[in-house]
C-alpha cells in the first residue's frame, strides 16, 4: 500500500494498481486562500471510491471527484443532516451522476482490493462525521478527517487494529461561526497532543499529521507551531511520527 497526502485532509491510497481518495479537495474556500500556495495537489483520475469524513467544503469536494472518479467508482460518506455548512455538498453531490452510498458507523464494504471501514468520530461543530480505515495489501490505515478526542478510539482499535499508520489532524483550531453561537474557546478539532495520544491507543505503527497549516483565519485559529508541538508530544509518551510534506508518498511496509 502506498499513500500520498493531497494537502490540508486529502490522501491518495494505492495498492495493486487501484486508487482511492479521501477528503479529497480542490476549490474548498476559504481554506485554499489561506494555504500556501500548491498546497492542494490532484489526485490520479481512475479512483474507484471517494471517501468523505463529513460534509463540510474543506473535506467534501464534489466536483473535484467527479473528475478522478472512475465510471462505476462510488462516492462513500455520512448520513444527511440539515445544517448550514452541509447543504453546500449536498446540492452539488445531487447536482451530479455520481454514485453516492452513505455509510453507517462499523459498517463495511469492499471496493476492488481496498476493504474499507466507517468507524466512530465525533465533529466539532456538531455535523455527522465518520473515519475511515482502509485495508489492502496486509495494510491497514486510519484517517481522522477532523475529529475531536472521544471514546470510540480504544473500540476502533480493538475491531480494526493492528494499523500501520494513523493519519490525523493535529491543529486544534479555535473556531468562531456565526451558526455556532456562543463560541466555544476549546479545540474543535485533535490538539497536537491529543493525536499522539489517539494515535498511542489506536496502536498505530506511525502517526502521520494532516489538517494543519492554516493562516489569516480570524475565526479559525490553529495552535501555535502544531509540528513542533507534535513533537514534542510524541516523545512524551514515546510514539513514531511521521512529517510527510503533500504529494510525498509514503510507502507502507
Amino acid at each position: 500500500m502506498r499513500v500520498r497526502r493531497l494537502g490540508w485532509a486529502g490522501l491518495e491510497v494505492e495498492s495493486g494498481g487501484s486508487t482511492l481518495v479521501i477528503d479529497f479537495v480542490t476549490g474548498a474556500e476559504p481554506v485554499r486562500s489561506a494555504l500556501p500556495e500548491g498546497a492542494l495537489l490532484p489526485a490520479r483520475a481512475g479512483a474507484l471510491a471517494a471517501l468523505c469524513t463529513h460534509l463540510h467544503s474543506d473535506h467534501a469536494d464534489p466536483a473535484a471527484i467527479e473528475e478522478v472518479l472512475a465510471d462505476g467508482g462510488v462516492v462513500l460518506r455520512p448520513r444527511e443532516v440539515d445544517s448550514a455548512w452541509t447543504v453546500q455538498a449536498e446540492m452539488y453531490f445531487a447536482a451530479r451522476s455520481l454514485t453516492v452510498r452513505v455509510m453507517r458507523d462499523w459498517e463495511c464494504v469492499t471496493v476492488g482490493p481496498f476493504d474499507i471501514t466507517a468507524v466512530p468520530s465525533v465533529d466539532g461543530l456538531g455535523d455527522p462525521q465518520v473515519n475511515w480505515v482502509v485495508a489492502a495489501g496486509g495494510k491497514r490505515v486510519f484517517h481522522g478527517g477532523d475529529t475531536v478526542f472521544h471514546g470510540y478510539w480504544w473500540e476502533i482499535a480493538e475491531r480494526c487494529g493492528p494499523l500501520d499508520a494513523a493519519f490525523l489532524p493535529i491543529n486544534g483550531a479555535a473556531v468562531n461561526f456565526p451558526h455556532r453561537q456562543p463560541a466555544s474557546p476549546l479545540p474543535a478539532v485533535l490538539t497536537p497532543g491529543q493525536a499522539v495520544v489517539a494515535g498511542m491507543i489506536l496502536g498505530a505503527r506511525q502517526v502521520v499529521p494532516i489538517h494543519y497549516g492554516i493562516e489569516g483565519q480570524p475565526a479559525y485559529v490553529e495552535v501555535d507551531d502544531p509540528i513542533g508541538n507534535l513533537h514534542m508530544a510524541a516523545k512524551r509518551y514515546g510514539v513514531d511520527v511521521l512529517v510527510v510534506e503533500p504529494g510525498v508518498p509514503v510507502q507502507l511496509g
